[in-house]
């Protein structure tokens, strides 16, 4: 019966999308969740990355990974590839400058139009790939020269398909709009003006959408009164201005977010709004949805309201000027601004009360490094520094987080439809993975079945003072999910909230739109629905199967399946889709933007040495961060030396079976840079020298929603050897790679 079913399971045939590997093979992304199927080299001539597929499970490795032939091309991607322009041997091809498309573009010559070879360019397919022929296609723009200033913006905009203009009807629509706040759209509407609102942001920031305000209260009556806070949060009012289903409207929902890279910025809506009528710069009137807060001593939110008004801006601050009054009341700064230091203090105070509540939640609160990248007016970059977090940052974060929760339990109260922020806690299989590693690490805590985030907090506080605290950090952070957009609220695990949503950013987030939209509804008590609007993007199917598991995890019965949702439920199921899925678009572009700079910056570096922290460990290799350049770049095992290395993962850790030489989170080295791969967006180091333990660089992200930081399964075939044992070889004589000035080898290693 057992060997039936393995057969059976062999021959399903399944569909979904393809994903191409630089390696030349591929994984077809299965619709039903399922785990990926591997696709050999040979299957991948006829597909290209992000064809939709059929395929049939033939085999599996020794692993059990099931390996497919495809049997169908269900669907050809429309997706335009970018690449650089060569001419070889009299034919014309285009190299894609995303490896996952793993084969040359043939060009007719006729179809090149005015490109020069070296040239980057836009290629749209006139014939898929075939078993025995390459793709043909037809050049359909021309992005300019590879070292062009803003070219890495220019790739990245296209490869992930970020909308990066406007519609005609939408800009005309933006033309329209008055250049300031109108008497009649003030009507019904509390007038703050005279309330001293201020703005809290970074020196380079263009747009503002929130607004704060604190002053003393009594809270309660007679001698029962309490002294705390009343907090006013004011947010730009943009769906004043931008009305449902409107050719802005439908503009902003495609883009779902504004996407940042270094120097430039791809608005969610047009400069207009987005730097004119909805920010809220100073001394000028602007439209606002507030949220009016009583905050009591120990940062609990003992009543708040909200309602739309018309404001102004007292001032506008940055964030070191706030820091530098708060830790100096007496100084320049606070000299300046002498008739707002009250108030900065007010805001301080209630920031102290709003941490109690935070300590009290166990909510997850790392401290982590953010880097800045620094360029010059060409676009390269001039130097990689560390962002400072400061009380003033802390205070603006907390005054969003309860003005978001406030929201949240608004809309769960009136039982309206709407998106929640979900974050849930760690999968079954992360769980497990934790557990192993705080074990054999020697960290007294672990985690229950149903972990609290206090528990997290508590390992982290426990563990702060350990010289591998940071990679016990990592691991906890790692452990933890994506947060997504979706209408059944599940609360936010790592902010320890029952119910969390984002109202704080309209401006450049089209859920916190949504949010705003439905709080209005709420309060004229009439019900709001969500425009027609497009259907979401290729990322829905995986997503979609992420709530379907949702849902079934609310089943308490025996043979009870999860009820269908209503059609307005899936219509909110799918805005919440579309906004998570375009969320992740625009944080791949920035960072493929941000490791084109590195690249870039870091040939300039080829063969120096530097020092570096162990920031991850895989299979395949070591990652490095660079201590003074906040640079990541790989040690593969083939630079380690002569030896079998074993790859521990409860220890995340590579052991040496010979001579027991461990390199670990955190594991100190001395490297020098042998290889960039602009085009791949790759850095390989050389191991100079180990050196002695310290603390690895973690990513910054104060929602705690990791990016699951490990290692993709997919960088490995089911054919490559084992990762559990792999041998080290000669890095000339295995990879081939250009080699620089050759080091010394170190004359002892230690254990670390």
């Amino acid at each position: 019966m057992k060997n039936i079913k393995q057969t059976s399971a062999l021959l399903a045939e399944v569909e979904g999308l393809v994903q191409g590997h630089r390696d030349g093979h591929g994984f077809v992304i299965r619709d039903d969740g399922d785990a990926d199927i591997y696709l050999p080299p040979n299957e991948m001539r006829a597909v290209l990355h992000k064809d939709r597929v059929k395929v049939r499970v033939v085999r599996s490795d020794r692993k059990g990974r099931p390996e497919g032939r495809v049997v169908e091309i269900i669907e050809r991607s429309s997706q335009i590839i970018i690449g650089r322009l060569l001419l070889e041997s009299g034919i014309w091809i285009v190299a894609p400058e995303d490896k996952r498309y793993g084969q040359d573009v043939m060009i007719p010559k006729a179809a090149t139009g005015a490109a020069r070879p070296g040239q980057v360019v836009v290629v749209e397919l006139t014939e898929p790939p075939a078993l025995f022929g390459q793709p043909v296609g037809r050049i359909k723009e021309v992005l300019g020269e590879i070292d062009d200033p803003g070219m890495e913006i220019e790739i990245a905009v296209r490869k992930y398909s970020v909308p990066h203009e406007f519609s005609e009807n939408c800009m005309k629509q933006a033309r329209a709009l008055p250049d300031s706040v109108r008497g009649t759209d003030k009507l019904q509407r509390i007038d703050l003006t005279d309330v001293p609102l201020v703005t809290i942001d970074g020196e380079d920031a263009r747009d503002f959408d929130d607004a704060v305000y604190c002053e003393p209260v009594k809270i309660g009556k007679g001698r029962a009164a309490e002294s705390g806070w009343r907090l006013l949060v004011a947010i730009a009012d943009v769906s004043h201005y931008v009305e449902n289903g409107s050719a802005i409207d439908i503009d902003a929902y495609e883009r779902a977010t504004s996407v940042y890279f270094p120097r430039r910025v791809i608005p969610m809506l047009p400069e207009k709004l987005s730097n004119g009528l909805c920010s809220l710069n100073p001394d000028v009137e602007r439209l606002c949805m507030v949220c009016d807060m009583l905050v009591s001593q120990d940062g609990e939110v003992t009543a708040y309201q909200f309602f739309p008004a018309v404001m102004f801006s007292h001032a506008r601050f940055t964030y070191t000027e706030v820091a530098a009054i708060l830790a100096n009341t007496r100084g320049p700064e606070a000299i300046k601004r002498k008739e707002r230091v009250t108030d900065l203090l007010n805001l301080h105070d209630v920031y102290q009360a709003l941490l109690k509540s935070r300590e009290r939640r166990g909510a997850v609160d790392f401290e982590t490094v953010e880097t800045q990248i620094v360029c010059d007016e060409a676009g390269h970059i001039e130097k990689i520094v560390p962002r400072t977090r400061n009380d003033a940052h802390k205070l603006i974060e907390e005054a969003m987080l309860a003005a978001n929760v406030c929201s949240a339990d608004f809309i769960a109260q009136s039982k309206h439809a709407g998106l929640y922020r979900v974050h849930e806690g760690p999968t079954p299989e992360k769980k497990e993975v934790l557990r192993n590693y705080l074990k054999v690490t020697g960290v007294g805590q672990t985690i229950s079945d149903d972990p609290s985030p206090g528990e997290f907090q508590a390992i982290a506080k426990a563990t702060k003072d350990r010289p591998d605290a940071a990679q016990i950090h990592a691991m906890l952070l790692r452990s933890m999910q994506q947060a997504i957009y979706t209408p059944i609220n599940s609360g936010h695990f790592g902010l320890a909230f029952e119910a969390y949503t984002h109202f704080t950013s309209p401006i450049r987030r089209y859920p916190d739109l949504l949010v705003h939209r439905v709080i209005k509804a709420i309060l004229a008590k009439t019900k709001y629905a969500l425009p027609t609007l497009p259907t979401p993007g290729e990322a829905h199917a995986k997503l979609s199967k992420r709530l379907e598991k949702t849902l079934a995890s609310k089943v308490t019965q025996p043979g009870q399946k999860p009820r269908k949702p209503s059609a307005e439920m899936q219509a909110w199921q799918a805005a919440g889709l579309h906004c998570s899925a375009n969320e992740r678009r625009a944080d791949e572009a920035s960072r493929d933007v941000e490791a084109w700079l590195k690249c870039k910056y870091m040939r300039e570096h080829l063969g120096e040495e530097f020092s570096g922290v162990v920031s991850s460990v895989t299979s395949f290799g070591l990652f490095v961060t660079l201590d003074a350049m906040y640079v990541e770049g790989l040690i593969h095992i083939t630079e380690l030396g002569g030896e079998y290395y074993r790859f521990d993962e409860a220890r995340q850790e590579l052991r040496g079976e010979r001579t027991g030489i461990r390199y670990a989170l955190g594991t100190r080295v001395r490297v020098q840079v042998s290889r960039v791969d602009l085009d791949g967006r790759r850095i390989d180091f050389r191991l100079i020298q180990e050196g002695e333990f310290n603390l690895p660089t973690l990513p910054r992200d104060k929602e705690f929603t990791p990016d699951g930081a490990s290692p993709s399964r997919r960088g490995r075939k089911p054919s490559e050897p084992s990762p559990r044992s792999t041998r080290a070889k000669s890095a000339a004589a295995k990879t081939g790679r250009p080699t620089v000035a050759k080091p010394k080898s170190p004359k002892s290693r230690r254990r670390s």
